[in-house]
């Protein structure tokens, strides 16, 4: 998994400058908005956010912390759709997705214990994650994706649902984001 490809990916989704209205997040560049830019020491201009910085932001916030490099050596599509969920929703959110699925797919507690859907990617999940693809392989690994994704979609409408302003953003949303 060539975590800079997806870093790319997201970039070239996410943009350049915007400062929607609509959009709570405010002033952001390259989809990285003001508020995580300042809590990791960018202090200027969103205007002119270094790409390097956002990169940086984007490997450190939403592949190392929440530990999607292990999940790539299981499942590499799983890690990408992980990585590209965590900079829209939050690697918290992410990750639930990933546990509630597996929880989904283990046949009453046949194939893996249940996970605690605890949002942490930890030896728990990812021994379940390894049961899950020894079992199931590369099919089984779209069908996880697929539950994700649709864990993903039904949490979209429900933001646009809850907050009408957000309508804006769901064409977008589930144009750009689901099936990375």
């Amino acid at each position: 998994m060539d975590v800079a490809a997806l870093i790319d990916e997201v970039i070239a989704r996410e943009g350049g400058y915007s400062n929607h209205p609509a959009d709570r997040g405010g002033p952001t560049n390259f989809g990285i908005t003001q508020a995580v830019a300042r809590a990791n020491g960018y202090a200027g201009d969103m205007r002119q956010l270094p790409r390097a910085v956002a990169e940086a932001i984007y490997r450190r916030l939403y592949w190392e912390r929440p530990g999607y490099g292990f999940v790539a050596e299981i499942a590499p599509n799983v890690a990408g759709e992980l990585f590209d969920s965590a900079v829209n929703m939050g690697p918290a959110t992410a990750t639930r997705f990933l546990q509630r699925a597996l929880n989904a797919l283990n046949r009453n507690q046949r194939d893996y214990p249940d996970l605690k859907a605890d949002q942490l990617i930890g030896a728990k999940t990812l021994a379940a994650l390894g049961a899950f693809m020894r079992l199931r392989g590369k099919a089984g690994e779209k069908v996880l994706l697929k539950a994700m994704e649709a864990l993903q979609g039904e949490r979209y409408v429900a933001l646009a649902e809850g907050r009408p302003a957000n309508e804006a953003f769901l064409y977008g949303w589930l144009a750009n984001r689901i099936g990375y």
